[in-house]
């Protein structure tokens, strides 16, 4: 079925579905950059590719400007076609995918930045353990997109996942309130009444903001942030008291806890991948590995005080 649509397409358009893909992605992304990375190639190798394509039909595509890529008349009549064909083709090469039992080539991982610290020395570890695996790693603080092959697993944390994922729930993370190690508190009943650290509308869906909102006054947020790194940093220059997960806080020594972790502010860690490739040999591997390997940081990401080894 699938194999029958690319066909029909390129009857349609005259075009190969690599080049419909190219022009799809570009499109669907608003950038050349943003289209190269969904189709796992290159800037300069998209932008050769596109303007091969545009000088064979003779036809421009996208008008180039400074915030990204809009489709021409041209380019939107070739996104239209190659957007009627893209789930069945995509369902295609995921299931080609998952009968790849080979435990070598590319995974592609998304993960936040607040997890950078624990998961680095995991896959320095991984990648020991699995030679023939090469993990090509994507910093979002956004979801990426499974489904379109934007990344094959995410590990990240959450309240809930999208129902089209499989995965695992690895732990709970535990977030409390923080500030520099010298802070000293002005007001003995409340820290209501300190300088606070807000969160920036991005992170509005974050338990932690939600908390904020409600238990703040906002004319005691003295400076606000769209990053948890950046409250974190904020935080450890005394600016004002954050709200951060301990798993990120706790092993910084210019930070102190000021609470115990705040149960409305709670969420989890998760490592998902999309049901079609959980099979693939290189994702079966490094999702096994990493599962065991970040729980075995659970008592970090829990806020629990971590047992010292020996």
């Amino acid at each position: 079925m699938a194999q029958k649509s690319m066909m029909v397409v390129q009857q349609r358009t005259g075009l190969p579905w690599d080049d419909l893909k190219l022009v799809f992605a570009i499109g669907t992304a608003g950038t050349l950059s943003g289209g190269a990375r969904r189709l796992g190639i290159d800037h300069s190798t998209a932008f050769r590719r596109l303007g091969a394509l545009e000088a064979r039909l003779g036809v421009r595509l996208f008008d180039r400007a400074r915030d990204g890529y809009a489709a021409t008349p041209a380019g939107e009549a070739i996104i239209r076609e190659a957007a009627r064909f893209d789930g069945v083709v995509e369902a295609l090469e995921r299931k080609l995918a998952g009968e790849d039992l080979r435990p070598s080539g590319t995974v592609r991982v998304t993960t936040t930045d607040t997890l950078l610290g624990v998961l680095a020395p995991e896959l320095a570890r991984f990648r020991t353990t699995h030679p023939g695996i090469t993990v090509d790693l994507v910093v979002a603080n956004a979801f990426l997109s499974l489904t379109k092959r934007d990344a094959d697993v995410a590990i990240r944390p959450a309240a809930e996942v999208p129902e089209n994922l499989t995965g695992r729930r690895l732990a709970g993370i535990a977030t409390a309130l923080y500030a520099g190690h010298d802070f000293r508190l002005a007001d003995r009943r409340s820290l209501a009444n300190e300088n606070w650290i807000g969160l920036d509308e991005t992170l509005s869906h974050l338990g932690s903001a939600r908390w904020m909102a409600a238990e703040v006054a906002p004319e005691r947020i003295v400076a606000r942030a769209d990053t948890l790194m950046a409250a974190h940093a904020l935080a450890r220059e005394g600016v004002g008291i954050a709200a951060l997960p301990c798993y990120l806080a706790d092993p910084d020594p210019r930070l102190k806890r000021l609470s115990p972790p705040i149960d409305a502010m709670s969420s989890s860690i998760w490592l998902l991948t999309h049901p079609d490739l959980k099979r693939v040999a290189r994702i079966r591997a490094f999702l096994d590995f990493i599962a065991t390997a970040l729980t075995a940081h659970r008592r970090a990401f829990e806020g629990r005080p971590v047992k010292a080894s020996g």
